[in-house]
C-alpha cells in the first residue's frame, strides 16, 4: 500500500508517520508538509519527504501518483485568523486533494477534522456525530473544517472523517504550550467554577483511529467518527497536573465567565480594528476553558472497532517528560 500523509511535519502527522513505517502492509509513504525540522524527521526507507503548499494545485497533482490512501492531517489550527487564510489552508487544499484523487485512482481519503464544529457556547455532554450543527460556527477554523468535510462527503470518493477532541501528548505544540505560555505571562486564571468536564485525546489514540481507518471494513466507510480517550475529566485538574509536573505554580485564582467573555470581546475588536494580531484571549477560548464538552465515541467503537490504547494520564505524563527534556533540559 502506498500512502500520502499530509501534515507529516506537524504534531499529529509526525506521530502518525512513526506508526505507519511499522505497518507491514504500508510499502511507501509520501510525507508532505511545509517546514521539516530535524526533531520531526524520520529517516526510513519507506518515507519520502516532499515539501510544499497543498493550496497549490500543481504541487498536489505532483505528489498524488500511485497513491492508494491519502491521510490528510494538514490544517491551520488556531482560534483566530482571517477567513482567506483558513480557506486556503483548510478548504482549497482539500479541493485540490479531492480533485487529484479522483483522477489518480485514490481508493480512500482519511480526513482529520475537528469537534469544534459542535461548539455552540453551551455545556454539552456525549455529543453524537449525528447531532445538528450550529447555524453559525464559532470561528473561521471550525467553519472551514466543516466546509472541508462537506467537500469530501460530496466527492463520490470513499472517505473516513475523524473528529478528535483536544489532542495531547509528546510533541504537542498547540494546546499545553499555549496554556504554559499564558501561565508564564501571568495571564491564566480559572474561568468560571473550574468544575467543567471535558474529553482530552491522547495523540496515540488518534493515530490508532487512523490505522483502523486504513484497513476499515466496507461498513465503516463514508462515515464520520468522534475520537477521544473515552474518560472525561475535570479540565483544570488536568491542567494543574501538567503545571505541577513541569515545576510551575498550580492555578487557583478564578475569574467569572461573563467578565472573561466581555474582556475577550474587547480584545477581539481591538485585534480586528487595530493590531491585526491574534488576541491574547478569544471568546472561543473562554468557552473552551469554562464549558463542559464531551463526545460520544460509541460509533467509532462499533464500526471501526476503536478502543483507546493509552490513557489520558499516560499522555499527560508523556507530555510532561517531553516538555521538560525539550524546553528545560
Amino acid at each position: 500500500m502506498n500512502i500520502l500523509l499530509t501534515g507529516a511535519t506537524g504534531f499529529l502527522g509526525f506521530r502518525t508517520l512513526e506508526r505507519l513505517v511499522q505497518l507491514s502492509e504500508v510499502k511507501s509513504i509520501i510525507a508532505s508538509g511545509r517546514v521539516l525540522r530535524d526533531s520531526r524527521k524520520i529517516i526510513h526507507p519507506k518515507v519520502n519527504y516532499i515539501l510544499g503548499d497543498l493550496a497549490d494545485e500543481g504541487f498536489v497533482n505532483s505528489i498524488i501518483k500511485n497513491i492508494e490512501v491519502v491521510i490528510n492531517t494538514a490544517s491551520l489550527s488556531s482560534p483566530w485568523g482571517s477567513d482567506e487564510l483558513f480557506y486556503a489552508s483548510n478548504v482549497l487544499s482539500q479541493k485540490n486533494i479531492i480533485n487529484a484523487s479522483k483522477t489518480k485512482g485514490v481508493s480512500k481519503i482519511i480526513y482529520i477534522s475537528s469537534p469544534s464544529i459542535y461548539y455552540n457556547g453551551e455545556d454539552r455532554l456525549l455529543i453524537k456525530e449525528s447531532e445538528p450543527l450550529p447555524k453559525k460556527f464559532v470561528n473561521n477554523y471550525s467553519k472551514t473544517k466543516r466546509k472541508a468535510e462537506n467537500l469530501l462527503q460530496q466527492s463520490d470518493l470513499n472517505y473516513i472523517i475523524i473528529r478528535p477532541r483536544a489532542i495531547i501528548g509528546r510533541g504537542d505544540t498547540v494546546i499545553m504550550p499555549r496554556l504554559i505560555k499564558a501561565h508564564s505571562e501571568g495571564r491564566l486564571k480559572i474561568i468560571g467554577s473550574g468544575e467543567n468536564v471535558v474529553d482530552l485525546t491522547s495523540v496515540e489514540n488518534v493515530v490508532e483511529s487512523i490505522v483502523l481507518s486504513i484497513n476499515a471494513p466496507k461498513k465503516a466507510l463514508n462515515e464520520t467518527y468522534n475520537i477521544t480517550d473515552g474518560k472525561p475529566l475535570k479540565l483544570w485538574e488536568a491542567i494543574n497536573v501538567v503545571f505541577k509536573g513541569i515545576g510551575r505554580k498550580q492555578i487557583d485564582e478564578k475569574v467569572k465567565f461573563n467578565f472573561a467573555y466581555f474582556v475577550a470581546g474587547i480584545l477581539e475588536v481591538v485585534s480586528i480594528l487595530f493590531t491585526k494580531k491574534e488576541p491574547s484571549l478569544t471568546k472561543y477560548s473562554v468557552g473552551v476553558l469554562s464549558k463542559t464538552f464531551t463526545l460520544d465515541i460509541s460509533k467509532a467503537k462499533k464500526l471501526l472497532n476503536y478502543t483507546p490504547v493509552v490513557t489520558t494520564e499516560q499522555s499527560i505524563e508523556e507530555f510532561i517528560n517531553w516538555y521538560k527534556s525539550s524546553y528545560e533540559g
